[in-house]
C-alpha cells in the first residue's frame, strides 16, 4: 500500500526510524552483519560518572583503536591493582632473603639481590607482551595502534580457574567490576608511590 506521501527518502527513513522504535531503538546489524559499535556501550560506563572521557581520546577515533585504549588500561589496571596489593602486604609481610628486608616498598628492590636480574625480569614482560602484538590491525595499509575488531580486549585465552561467567549480564558484571577495581589500583598504586617517594619517605602503615 503506497503511503499518501509517496515513496520519497524522507518518508522511507521516517518509516525506517517508526519501525526501529516499535522494536525498541535501532537494531544491532548492519548490511553485512557487523555489530553496531558504541562507545558508550562498552563495559566500564557505570555510576556515577557514566560515560567519562574529558580528555576526548574516543572522539573521531576508530572501533579499533578504542579497542587499543581498552586494553592498555585493562594491562595498566591489573599492573596497579597488583602494585598496590603489593605495596601494603610487601611492607608488612616480607619472609624472603632473611626477612630484613624492611624498608619502604619503592626502594626494596634496591635492597635485594634482584636488581641485578631486570634484565631477565624485562625478558619475562617482553615474551607476555608478544602474544598481544598478533591482537594488532597489519600496520600496513591500516591506522597504526588498532587491534581487530574480532579480538575482545583484555582477552589472553588466560583463565585457569575457570572464572569467567558464560552468561552475558554476568560477564559485563565481572568486566565492570576489573575495569573499576583497576582504575581504582592505578590511583592507589601512584598514590602510594607519591607518598613514600616524595613525601613520607617511609613505609605507608
Amino acid at each position: 500500500m503506497e503511503p499518501e506521501e509517496g515513496w520519497n527518502v524522507d518518508n522511507l527513513m521516517g518509516m525506517m526510524e517508526d519501525s526501529e522504535d516499535a522494536v525498541g531503538g535501532p537494531t544491532t546489524k548492519e548490511i553485512f552483519d557487523k555489530p553496531i559499535f558504541d562507545v558508550k556501550e562498552m563495559p566500564g560506563v557505570t555510576a556515577p560518572l557514566g560515560f567519562w572521557d574529558p580528555a576526548g581520546f574516543s572522539a573521531g577515533a576508530s572501533e579499533e583503536k578504542i579497542r587499543f585504549y581498552r586494553e592498555v588500561e585493562l594491562k595498566h589496571g591489573r599492573v596497579g591493582m597488583l602494585a598496590a596489593v603489593g605495596f601494603l602486604v610487601g611492607e608488612q609481610f616480607h619472609p624472603l632473603w632473611g626477612g630484613n628486608i624492611d624498608v619502604p616498598s619503592y626502594i626494596a628492590f634496591q635492597e635485594t639481590p634482584l636488581q641485578s636480574f631486570w634484565p631477565a625480569v624485562v625478558l619475562a614482560i617482553a615474551v607476555a607482551e608478544v602474544f598481544s602484538v598478533f591482537s594488532f590491525q597489519n600496520p600496513a595499509g591500516n591506522e597504526l595502534w588498532t587491534i581487530r575488531a574480532d579480538h575482545v580486549p583484555g582477552d589472553f585465552g588466560f583463565d585457569p580457574l575457570g572464572l569467567k561467567p558464560t552468561k552475558a549480564g554476568e560477564l559485563l558484571a565481572m568486566q565492570n567490576a576489573e575495569l573499576n577495581n583497576g582504575r581504582l589500583g592505578m590511583i592507589a598504586a601512584a598514590g602510594m608511590i607519591a607518598q613514600e617517594t616524595f613525601v613520607t619517605h617511609s613505609k605507608l602503615f
